[in-house]
């Protein structure tokens, strides 16, 4: 018998086929076999430059070609890239190995236990040949005929257990009637100057309408390359995947620049501009440097900088470049083929009628010596129709380096207008783990729903932070486990806190983009799995602080914080998970000796409306007040090891708490300005705070604040002066929001700051200069030292060895950066990496190492340590390999920090052996 099965891209990659029947004798015959579909989808894609090959700085068109109504993500590489980083490109493989179901089996739980069964003479089955195909088809079969052969037979009263192979089930972890294994994982005329040079060209997003495709005008980059160039597109059809189309970007006659990312004052290099010529004739080329204040060229040797250049040719020209500024210097070079009589290889140069001039731009960063250290002076000044004044000293320390020094005065009139100004760079600090990623989410909500509250939200402002909202979104599933929690690195247990803290953003973030509800859903139904018998959560996973700890047990604190979170989200107290989350709590104040659980618990049960409560914890707060004349804040203990980030959290608690009243009068918003006054103080010169929690905290603060005592009336004037420098800044209602700076020039030096009229304005000074490193231990300390061969001139392969060490007051630190400069001219292979700690005992069960994650970013790389053990130190190596010779090469710093901790940090230099 034949017959004909119509398969389709819904059954791909594979399908199986179960033949079975019954015969007259109540036997079973059964028989599966499974075909290979061809991995093709629904939604076919194509996609395609026109033209395909381009010159730097063309327009092109990207053609876009899927089913109607289809909505397509775009991506285009530099080739380069792709070929350093191999296994990066989305294939059909890679997307149908993330189907749940591939090959179909019971999970172990499935399988029914086998009673002993009487031996008979009819109905028997000789082999497993119809249970397993059945098996393998994820099929149970309900019947009283002998489909399995029985593994266990009784006769006379004896029983006799027949022979089984060793069968290994493998799961996937679902629950259910099958369970899948899964094959592989997701892996891996004009002259025009040329300044644009990215790794990534294209990462948007396009819709094909009705007609089935459509047209994306780009504007091609700079770099000489091949650009590869991926779309995928999902519409009600399905997904579609391109196969990838490639764009050349090339021009017959042009030049490369080799320089350093960056160097240090004193240090100079070998500028080199290579000159290609694919040209079929031979030309007479010039290589001229555009002359420029901020460095001195010396031609290197004898080299002549006109020459000839026949067809396949490519020259290289040197230059000994030294620096004569701080900061980013742009390096100009142009090439230019010559019209000369000149003969070149027996022929007479000829000069291209396109593309005869070829001029590139590339910045070079020039840094000071030593560390860089910044410090703010902030007001919140309110005139209320009379006039303010402060009057500031600004120092700098004697050992400042020659020339690093500047400084500057802001004016806003808005107290959360400097964070509006950098909603993506808050902190200058990493960003590589879950909680930081939702660091940079969450200060968006808050602003957002600030200017929302106001009416001063803008077209231009929602799309910007709407569009960090996305990306944050995006980037924190990968940390997302199956089962709805979240943990710092998106592997190992579930952090209560961390899951707590992606719930209360995400479920804020849903009214300003779109947010899966089941995402936020399962983080709830996580979390309230994790509650014990007496309605508190239980504590999965580490505090973010190992500073917040104390007084009580960790679950007080967990259980106050995702109250709080789940009665942010408008759940009513009613709600049972969170009357008993309440209750637990009232049944341990009385305990709460800690600062910052107490501020937290204040905070919780003014959002439940619980007065009583809310009175009692309050009175406790009040004894524990820290005042400074018109100041007030809180915090964690007297001690001088204390942390001035948890202090910012427990005061911005304490400001929540206090503006979440049933009604505010006077008094309260009176308290609270001097709260703010304190925070403000805090503040960076980005708008954040010191770390991530603490920004975090007291942005959602100021935020209600700011809503609580929005004005649309008022204007202000601000006047910032020392002798012979002066500046005069306008705050009204139609500019509150523009972020206005000036520099000042009189530092060190003494400054006035006068403010007349009706407005609040924000006011900062910030200065920032370099020092040369410390050298004295802290309690976080780093030892560092270079090794390798030195006989190569150029090209050296060295090894940097790197000791973290800690010996301060806790058992362990919290998590850790080792924060490495490279040294000018070298990058790092991260890829030799190793870690080791000097006693085994320090490593968790599965013998883990304690590096977390490794970044590199520009001339940096980023070491994540969840944490260093007291008096146990870790070791790291990690490679250098000289790319660019450098010449009176400076020593490069280590930094190491508590992420949570930053006043634990320590700095040292080290330097090449070689020089």
């Amino acid at each position: 018998m034949s017959f004909e099965l119509s398969v389709g891209a819904d059954v791909a990659p594979v399908v199986r086929i179960l033949a079975y029947c019954v015969l007259p004798s109540e036997n079973i015959i059964a028989a599966s076999k499974s075909l290979d579909i061809e991995k093709c989808f629904g939604n076919k894609v194509s996609l395609q430059f026109s033209p395909a090959k381009a010159v730097p700085g063309e327009k092109n068109t990207l053609q876009l070609s899927a089913q109607p109504g289809s909505l397509c993500g775009l991506s285009a590489v530099d080739q380069s890239v792709l070929i350093l980083e191999s296994g990066k490109r989305l294939d059909a493989d890679k997307i149908f190995s993330l189907l749940p179901f591939q090959y179909v089996y019971y999970p172990y739980s499935a399988e029914d236990e086998q009673p002993c069964l009487p031996v008979r003479p009819r109905r028997s089955v000789l082999t497993d040949n119809v249970y397993n195909s059945l098996k393998s088809v994820g099929l149970k079969m309900a019947s009283n005929l002998a489909v399995r052969v029985p593994e266990c037979l009784s006769f006379r009263g004896l029983t006799y257990h027949r022979f089984r192979d060793i069968v290994m089930y493998h799961t996937s972890g679902r629950v259910g009637l099958g369970s899948s294994i899964e094959s592989s994982t997701f892996d891996n005329s004009a002259v025009t100057i040329r300044t644009i040079f990215p790794e990534t060209w294209i990462w948007d997003l396009a819709e094909v309408g009705d007609s089935g495709s459509t047209e994306v005008p780009v504007t091609v980059p700079d770099t000489i390359t091949t650009w590869e160039t991926e779309a995928f597109c999902l519409s009600s059809t399905g997904l579609g995947l391109a196969p990838p189309a490639q764009l050349t970007v090339f021009q017959p006659f042009f030049l490369e620049l080799s320089l350093p990312y960056s160097i240090i004052r004193g240090e100079i290099f070998e500028l080199k501009a290579t000159v290609f010529n694919y040209l079929s004739k031979c030309i007479m080329v010039k290589v001229s440097p555009a002359p420029s204040s901020d460095y001195t060229l010396k031609a290197s040797s004898d080299d002549q900088y006109s020459s000839c250049l026949c067809a396949n040719g490519r020259q290289t020209f040197k230059w000994i470049l030294t620096p004569s500024v701080l900061g980013v210097v742009n390096v100009t070079v142009s090439a230019e083929a010559e019209a000369s009589q000149t003969v070149c290889d027996n022929e007479i140069v000829s000069v291209p009628e396109r593309g005869r001039i070829d001029i590139v731009t590339r910045s070079l960063l020039v840094q000071a010596e030593g560390i860089e250290k910044t410090e703010t002076n902030s007001w919140l000044l309110c005139p209320k129709g009379d006039s303010l004044s402060e009057n500031v000293d600004l120092t700098v320390p004697k050992d400042v380096i020659e020339g690093s020094a500047k400084s500057s005065v802001s004016v806003i009139g808005d107290i959360l207008g400097r964070a509006l100004q950098n909603l993506h760079g808050l902190l200058r600090m990493p960003y590589g783990c879950g909680e930081q990623n939702m660091a940079v989410l969450s200060p968006n909500i808050y602003i957002l729903q600030y200017l929302e509250n106001t009416k001063q939200l803008t077209s231009a402002i929602r799309e910007k932070a709407s569009s960090f909202l996305k990306s944050g979104y995006q980037r924190q599933l990968n940390y997302k486990h199956f089962d709805g929690a979240y943990s710092t690195f998106g592997y190992g247990d579930g952090n209560t806190w961390l899951t707590a803290f992606v719930l209360r953003s995400f479920g804020k973030a849903q009214k300003y983009t779109f947010i899966d509800p089941q995402i936020i859903q399962s983080a709830k139904d996580w979390l309230i799995s994790r509650r014990d018998s007496d309605g508190c959560f239980i504590q999965q996973g580490r505090l973010f602080n190992n500073r917040m700890k104390g007084g009580v047990t960790d679950n007080v604190t967990m259980t106050a914080y995702i109250t709080a979170s789940l009665l942010e989200l408008e759940t009513p107290v009613t709600d049972p998970v969170v009357t008993k989350g309440l209750s637990c709590l009232r049944s341990v104040i009385e305990d709460v000796k800690n600062t910052y659980t107490t501020a937290l618990l204040a905070y919780t049960f003014s959002l439940a409306r619980d007065t009583n409560t809310r009175q009692q914890l309050f009175s406790k707060l009040e004894d524990l007040a820290i005042s400074d004349g018109p100041l007030v804040h809180w915090s964690q203990s007297a001690s001088a090891d204390d942390s001035a980030s948890l202090d910012v959290e427990i005061s911005s608690y304490v400001l929540l708490a206090v503006l979440t009243a049933d009604s505010l009068t006077t008094a309260d918003l009176g308290f609270a300005n001097r709260i703010v006054s304190w925070l403000v103080k805090q503040q960076n010169a980005y708008g954040g705070f010191s770390s991530t929690q603490d920004t975090v905290v007291a942005l959602q603060a100021l935020s209600l604040y700011a809503t609580k005592v929005f004005s649309s009336d008022g204007s202000s004037t601000v006047t910032v002066q020392s002798a012979g420098d002066s500046h005069h800044f306008d705050v009204n209602q139609d500019n509150k929001l523009l972020y206005q700076e000036k520099q000042l020039a009189n530092v060190p030096g003494k400054y006035s700051i006068e403010v007349k009229g009706s407005a609040c304005v924000s006011v900062q000074m910030a200065q920032f200069y370099n020092i040369p490193t410390p050298t004295e231990a802290k309690t976080l300390s780093i030892d560092a030292e270079v090794e390798g061969d030195c006989k190569k001139t150029f090209g050296q392969n060295l090894m940097l060895n790197v000791t973290v060490t800690y010996d301060g007051p806790q058992n362990r630190t919290n998590m850790v950066i080792v924060d490495i400069k490279l040294l000018s001219g070298f990058t790092a292979d991260t890829s030799m990496l190793k870690t080791q700690r000097q006693s085994f005992d320090s490593l968790d069960f599965f013998g883990h190492a304690p590096v977390e994650r490794i970044d590199s970013k520009d001339d940096h790389v980023l070491v994540y340590l969840e944490e260093v053990l007291k008096e146990d130190p870790v070791n790291l190596q990690i490679g250098l390999n000289q790319i660019i010779q450098v010449k009176n090469l400076k020593p490069a710093v280590i930094k190491v920090y508590d992420y949570y901790q930053t006043s634990d940090q320590s700095e040292m230099e080290y330097s090449s052996h070689c020089e």
